[in-house]
């Protein structure tokens, strides 16, 4: 299963981008056609896709649908570069807090500033295959991770929130990556999976995944997360990211502090799996990033049904930033960076070369 991907022209049939509207989930496996900016720009912000690897390549595919058509030489037609450009800097404000998004737009857009429209094209199925390959090598680098921090355990209980599988990334995912990786070696004893208030992320996508890789999984409600792990019996925290900071302050989707703050005091390994291209050194620290608020609506109403008094309001962050002392390591596709040992992604360098 492919989140998202490029599909060429077919007889009348334009080439566009394919995605899974994840708002239809579990209810409805359906397909979204985009052939249009403006179109992909509402599938983010209203969640149909969603996940910062799965940004990443939404953003820099966006960018080949922007420049399509257009010639090699902006200069040959100025009117039409700067329409497209227009396109692309609403697009990479989409979504502020996810850095994933901007560097996919950013790759593209310097791919198409060298070569023009079929190099940005080519960057952009380049992002989306890069993403598949690094959440091989992130499953593969966790799950030995793991067999070290919890030793002579054949079969773990990890717990999880938000959806960190194939339906954030193009395939398999990044921490429930990690999960299916236990699941498919025979490791994993069970899954507890956070529902993730307000959209149920958790309990429609997360449980959805875990479903079809035939995994053993529970969900909970996000205010259980900490009694959960204070009554034992939870081996690991395995969550995703939206940003890390320079020096390993990470943001997420919300409530993922409190289950930090809950796994430090059961004294549980809390562990955060992205790509390295989640890893942000401009943005020093977690005061540095800017939490994306989603408004009244997700909050006093869900699936259509009020859920609160007419005229409520809500204050509704959409992530929160998890400090690295909170951290035992930070996963990525090319290294581990033991945030337990002080180390921070900006003075462990990525090593140049592909993953090991």
């Amino acid at each position: 299963m492919r989140t998202i991907d490029w599909v060429p022209a077919q007889g009348s049939t334009p080439e566009h981008i394919r995605l899974i509207d994840q708002t239809k989930l579990p209810e409805n496996l359906v397909d979204l056609r985009i052939d249009s900016v403006d179109a992909l720009i509402d599938a983010i912000r209203r969640l149909a896709v969603r996940g910062a690897p799965a940004l990443g390549v939404a953003g820099a595919m966006g960018v080949a649908l922007a420049v399509r058509g257009l010639p090699d030489d902006p200069a040959a037609d100025p009117a039409a570069d700067r329409a497209a450009r227009a396109e692309i800097d609403a697009l990479r404000a989409a979504r502020p807090t996810a850095v994933n998004l901007a560097w996919g737009v950013d790759t593209a857009l310097a791919a198409y500033d060298a070569g023009g429209p079929w190099a940005a094209l080519e960057a952009a199925l380049k992002v989306r295959d890069d993403d598949i390959a690094a959440c091989a090598a992130m499953a593969d680098r966790g799950a030995e991770l793991l067999a070290r921090l919890v030793p002579g355990k054949p079969e773990l209980t990890v717990m999880t929130i938000c959806n960190t599988g194939a339906l954030a990334a193009v395939e398999h995912g990044t921490a429930l990556g990690v999960i299916e990786k236990l699941h498919t070696d025979g490791r994993l004893a069970r899954a507890v999976a956070c529902e993730t208030r307000p959209l149920l992320q958790g309990a429609r996508l997360t449980a959805w995944e875990l479903d079809r890789m035939g995994a053993r999984y529970d969900l909970i409600v996000d205010s259980a997360a900490a009694i959960t792990l204070a009554r034992g019996g939870i081996d690991a925290v395995l969550v995703g990211a939206d940003r890390i900071a320079a020096n390993g302050d990470t943001a997420n989707k919300i409530g993922t502090f409190a289950v930090a703050l809950a796994a430090q005091r059961a004294g549980v390994p809390f562990l955060v799996v992205a790509p390295e291209t989640t890893v942000d050194v401009a943005t020093p620290d977690g005061d540095a990033i800017h939490i994306e608020d989603r408004g009244t609506a997700e909050v006093v109403d869900f699936h259509g049904v009020r859920t609160a008094p007419a005229g409520a309001t809500a204050v509704n962050p959409a992530f929160d930033v998890t400090p690295v002392d909170l951290i035992t390591a930070i996963v990525t596709d090319t290294r581990v960076v033991d945030t337990a040992a002080k180390e921070t992604p900006a003075d462990k360098p990525a090593p140049a070369g592909p993953a090991d």
